[in-house]
């Protein structure tokens, strides 16, 4: 009775338009009240995650991406990899799939990665003879990529939910880092096969290789380029904690875009900060009430029963994989990340690790999954940011991302049944 009661409540404030903590926490409470539960066991959730150490990497990177899609970083990214990328053949194409995953590497949100370098890569793309459809679809599949890669702050974000359920698997940020570079550079060389394979016999121009231009545009982005090695390396050195990664990306970021490059004013940090910090600000207090809602469902023995649901008609893994992958797909189609990740992982987890799959690529499924539903017609993220920033009718995005999104769905089920790509790194 207590379930539908709770399923009843989230429907209702769904449809009232209540915000997502709002709803999280009213299905906690109401939870812990027909158990005979103190409610104060939700502030003591709460203050739980305010107890993480591994929290502050979470608003660090954060802040990091913002002052980075403030700046002319995208830009010089472009630069550099056109530079070094641009000679070969189909090698516009490559520039933008390895800039925009890059750059959504960094910045956590692929709509930022679809307005700040769509500008740049559509209609470069399409006055180079690559067709509209095809540029399009790249633009806006590109968009996407790049969620797998370090430090991506949804991979910092299922980290720390995944910790707080206490499985007894060990579950490090750095581990999840690792994990997500081979896959995520799956899905970057799939999607470049496949753009050489479709503008195989059109006169598409390339340019020469110059050394001069290679060298101007090491030179321009000579600051910028150490980032990913300040987690990489510092992390995987032993040199530093990913809270202490995240606090010297963010100093660093800060130094070199307002003081070296100079294309953030100082008068400008305190409105990216409060803007950075007020989506930072938002997820928390989703991942604070989410703990207090998986507090509940861990006392009223919800993941085991759907275990036990889900093993009477599914018995064998791969099976429930394939069911784990459409369910992600629908959700990354619906969800936004941030949401699909406090709802969906304090569920679907312990059920994987009974079927014992290793939470570390469980993480990578996820977030493999949410990077798809992110183009899942009909009501895909990226397809609408696409259609706006490029005043284009929204079945045209459709038609020309499908193809792209098939690409990433063959990726995708080698990430799902091949678990050392994303293990291989790792001693598991």
């Amino acid at each position: 009775m207590t379930l539908y009661v709770i399923a009843l409540t989230l429907i209702i404030l769904g449809v009232m338009g209540m915000p997502l903590f709002a709803i999280i926490l009213a299905v906690a409470m109401t939870g812990f009240y027909f158990q005979g539960i103190d409610l104060s066991v939700i502030a003591i959730e709460i203050y739980r995650l305010a107890d993480t150490p591994l929290l502050m990497a979470l608003p660090l990177f954060t802040l990091a991406g913002y002052i980075m899609a403030e700046s002319r970083t995208s830009q010089r990214l472009v630069n550099l990899t056109e530079a070094f990328l641009g000679w070969v053949p189909g090698g516009l194409g490559i520039v933008s799939l390895f800039t925009c995953a890059i750059f959504t590497a960094f910045t956590g949100a692929s709509g930022v990665t679809i307005v700040a370098l769509g500008a740049l890569l559509y209609p470069a793309l399409k006055n180079t003879s690559y067709g509209k459809n095809f540029s399009l679809g790249l633009v806006t599949t590109s968009g996407s990529l790049g969620l797998l890669l370090p430090p991506s702050v949804p991979l910092v974000l299922y980290g720390i939910i995944a910790q707080q359920l206490n499985l007894g698997v060990e579950i490090k940020i750095s581990d999840l880092f690792l994990a997500g570079l081979l896959p995520g550079l799956l899905m970057i060389v799939l999607l470049a096969l496949w753009s050489l394979w479709s503008i195989r016999g059109r006169p598409i121009p390339r340019a020469s290789f110059s050394g001069k231009k290679a060298l101007a545009s090491l030179r321009e982005a000579f600051w910028e380029i150490p980032l990913p090695f300040f987690v990489l390396f510092g992390v995987y050195g032993g040199f530093l904690a990913i809270s202490e990664a995240a606090a010297v990306t963010a100093i660093y970021v800060i130094v070199v875009e307002v003081f070296i490059y100079k294309e953030v004013k100082i008068s400008q940090l305190a409105a990216i900060i409060q803007k950075s910090m007020v989506v930072c600000g938002g997820i928390l207090l989703i991942i604070g009430v989410s703990l207090a809602s998986t507090n509940y469902l861990i006392d009223a023995e919800i993941p085991m029963r759907l275990f036990t649901l889900i093993q009477a008609h599914v018995h064998n893994k791969y099976v429930f994989l394939i069911l784990l992958n459409v369910l992600l797909l629908i959700l990354g189609a619906i969800l936004d990340i941030f949401s699909a990740l406090v709802i969906m992982v304090p569920l679907i987890l312990p059920v994987a690790v009974g079927y014992g799959i290793d939470p570390v690529h469980l993480g990578i499924i996820f977030l493999a999954n949410m990077q798809i539903g992110y183009l899942t017609p009909p009501v895909g993220m990226n397809l609408f940011i696409s259609s706006y920033r490029f005043q284009l009718p929204v079945a045209e995005i459709y038609r020309a991302t499908i193809p792209f999104m098939l690409v990433l769905l063959l990726a995708l089920v080698a990430i799902t049944y091949w678990p050392d790509l994303s293990l291989v790194f790792l001693n598991r």
